[in-house]
């Protein structure tokens, strides 16, 4: 639920760490008025550990080259042959042999007899002796006999002036070409293997597929690569009193935010993204969509619906595959928390789709987002950056934090400074302050207050 599910009705049952949920029922046989067992608190990192163990790779598969985009090579890349495949020249201009041109100038030009024109593609190519040259057009096949290729602005363009042209014109019968000036050796001359010898590993196991790897594997003939594929992310939003956007909100409504933040969240980490919003509170409904979605998910997001309130049907429905864990983390925001498999195997089997139950206030659901969905996601991939990246900093401003939590506050970050300044209050409503942060301020678990001026943590977002 966006904005309710994780602060319901009373003071028991916020979860953003402010208080505790009202005691667990006292176990069936536990002795009258013997205080039961508080319920277990996860640190982050024990409940990210937990996580993480349930899920690794997806499993290898060969995709076509634009399939690919965004997904992480499982293998070496080995050019078959050479790039460029031959000799070919980097300028419109004429193809020829290099002693012709010794000591030409513009008043001396070098007058050479035109042998015939070579476009891009050309097969038969005329050869060039002595006193000869061949008009060539940039990626053409350097012809035999030629050493270098003169621009057309070194030459007059076979217009016999002896004036620098800009351009060559239409080929004429006997044609001859002058060069104003002397041409080295392998002068714009692209030589077959420069950019990548046959043989040569081009891309490593692991590198993400972007436009420029993917044109690298098209230029040496790789129709098909080897690769991790990209999850598929099913975002879900619960909550009867979610609106979508562009539609009335009437009284006890609320947009439906959460399910774009979390969709676009998956994106940025990598993930092929479905997002499913607005699902009622409604046992039934929530297990036909969830059912509906489970054939195309690698892994299911939900928010909302994980806290203790009397309408939150969510760990109900979830609890009755048997395979989904409702925890409460020493963190604040997104003290509830809901990790599993649903699906595949039926209820109560180990198999199915990963699924993580987010709470329902937006930012407590983005944070927690990032904090352990975003790693699941880019394990799957195969990425070796799982986390995002920690700094320290300098915070001009006094913090203060609940006792026994990991604190994550917003904040706007000055790399050249090395400062963070917070951004917004505390509470998990505030996306107006969400949006304009770029980093998480942490303070840990056994600390309440630090001073201004004190150095944190700082976890980086975005980029």
């Amino acid at each position: 639920m966006t904005g309710s599910t994780e602060s319901n009705t009373t003071p028991a049952a916020c979860c953003d760490g402010s208080a505790d949920p009202a005691p667990a029922p006292r176990p069936a046989g536990s002795a009258a008025g013997a205080p039961a067992a508080p319920p277990r608190l996860w640190t982050v990192d024990e409940h990210l550990a937990d996580v993480l163990s349930a899920v690794g790779p997806l499993p290898a598969i060969e995709l076509q080259l634009l399939d690919a985009q965004g997904c992480r090579l499982d293998e070496d890349v080995v050019a078959d042959g050479d790039l460029p495949p031959f000799d070919n020249s980097s300028m419109d201009g004429y193809a020829l042999r290099t002693a012709d041109t010794a000591g030409a100038t513009g008043e001396y030009p070098s007058v050479l007899t035109v042998v015939g024109d070579i476009a891009a593609g050309a097969a038969e190519l005329p050869r060039v002796g002595p006193g000869q040259a061949a008009r060539i057009m940039t990626g053409a096949p350097v012809p035999p006999g030629a050493q270098a290729v003169a621009p057309v602005e070194w030459t007059d363009g076979g217009s016999g002036t002896g004036e620098a042209a800009d351009a060559m014109g239409p080929a004429v019968a006997d044609e001859e070409v002058r060069v104003l000036r002397p041409v080295s050796e392998g002068a714009h001359v692209r030589r077959r293997g420069s950019d990548v010898a046959a043989g040569s590993r081009v891309l490593e196991a692991g590198t993400r597929l972007g436009p420029t790897q993917l044109g690298l594997l098209a230029a040496i003939g790789r129709a098909t690569v080897r690769v991790r594929p990209r999850p598929r992310v099913v975002v879900l939003s619960t909550g009867s009193e979610l609106v979508q956007p562009g539609e009335p909100v009437g009284p006890g409504r609320i947009t439906d935010s959460n399910s774009f933040t979390l969709t676009a969240a998956a994106l940025d980490a990598g993930a092929i993204a479905y997002r499913v919003g607005g699902v009622p509170d409604d046992a039934a409904r929530l297990r036909a969509v969830l059912e509906d979605q489970l054939g195309r998910a690698d892994l299911i997001v939900t928010s909302g619906g994980v806290s203790v309130g009397a309408y939150d049907v969510v760990k109900e429905v979830f609890e009755s595959y048997g395979g989904v864990d409702f925890r409460r983390l020493r963190m604040q925001p997104g003290k509830p928390q809901g990790f599993g498999r649903i699906g595949a195997g039926g209820p109560g089997a180990a198999a199915g789709v990963p699924l993580l139950a987010l709470p329902g206030n937006p930012v407590s659901a983005y944070i927690s987002f990032e904090l352990f969905v975003r790693p699941v996601i880019r394990t799957m991939l195969g990425a070796a950056d799982v986390h995002r990246p920690v700094v320290r900093a300098l915070c001009p401003a006094a913090l203060r934090s609940p006792a026994g939590r990991r604190q994550f506050l917003r904040g706007r970050y000055d790399a050249a400074a090395g400062v963070v300044e917070p951004v917004g209050g505390a509470e998990s409503h505030l996306v107006g302050a969400l949006a304009r942060a770029d980093c998480l301020i942490t303070v840990p678990e056994d600390v309440t207050e630090l001073p201004a001026g004190s150095e944190v943590d700082v976890v980086l977002l975005g980029g």
